[in-house]
């Protein structure tokens, strides 16, 4: 497996419980896991960012000095980040950035000096693992009560959360399409990279 330099996140959904069009950064509550999940990957050498779709400026539901301080407070409570992408526009403005289309995975990727192949995008909806694919990164998704099923059963990766995810990314690109560690948290740290492999098995199983 090729090592993989840079993990690019979804935010709403992924890193943080998603609360639509938010712009209160007192709202900002991570998921199980986020954290360690980054710790571990940066641990690893691995570099870490975000790329984030924010409608809500386009809509006039919140600013984009709001996004910013909910950024900045994701930034304190999981990361730091090496790296953040946003667009601000709507479905129907065309943007070139604005996940499924690749623009904001290239522009993350170009910024952490590696190329696309070499990074893994991990997100909760189809169009971070299109986004991915169209850029040519790898994808990974985490579905949670929102995923639509399809996108579960066509996504080339399924972690059940992004803890999981983050442990099958330190030995490199994963195979399989559902990832598996039990392992505690502890012990992911600990452990040489070899020592307990993540399991890849094969199944078959919104825009904001």
């Amino acid at each position: 497996m090729s090592r993989v330099e840079a993990v690019l996140f979804d935010r709403d959904g992924t890193l943080v419980h998603d609360v639509p069009y938010n712009g209160d950064p007192a709202r900002v509550r991570p998921v199980d896991g986020a954290r360690e999940a980054v710790a571990l990957l940066r641990a690893h050498g691995i570099r870490v960012g975000v790329v984030t779709n924010q409608s809500g400026i386009a809509r006039g539901l919140v600013t984009d000095a709001d996004v910013r301080r909910v950024n900045r407070r994701v930034d304190e409570l999981i990361g730091p980040f090496d790296v953040w992408a946003v667009c601000p526009h709507g479905p129907d403005d065309g943007c070139p950035c604005r996940k499924p289309r690749p623009g904001m995975v290239q522009w993350a990727a170009g910024r952490l000096g590696t190329a696309p192949a070499d990074c893994v995008v991990v997100g909760d909806i189809g169009a971070d693992v299109e986004a991915a694919a169209r850029a040519g990164a790898h994808g990974i998704l985490v579905p949670n009560a929102r995923t639509r099923p399809e996108e579960t059963a066509a996504a080339p990766h399924v972690a059940p959360d992004v803890l999981t995810a983050a442990r099958a990314l330190v030995t490199g690109v994963p195979k399989g399409g559902v990832l598996v560690d039990e392992r505690p948290v502890r012990a992911a740290f600990a452990e040489g990279a070899g020592a307990h492999p993540v399991v890849g098995v094969d199944t078959r199983g919104r825009p904001r």
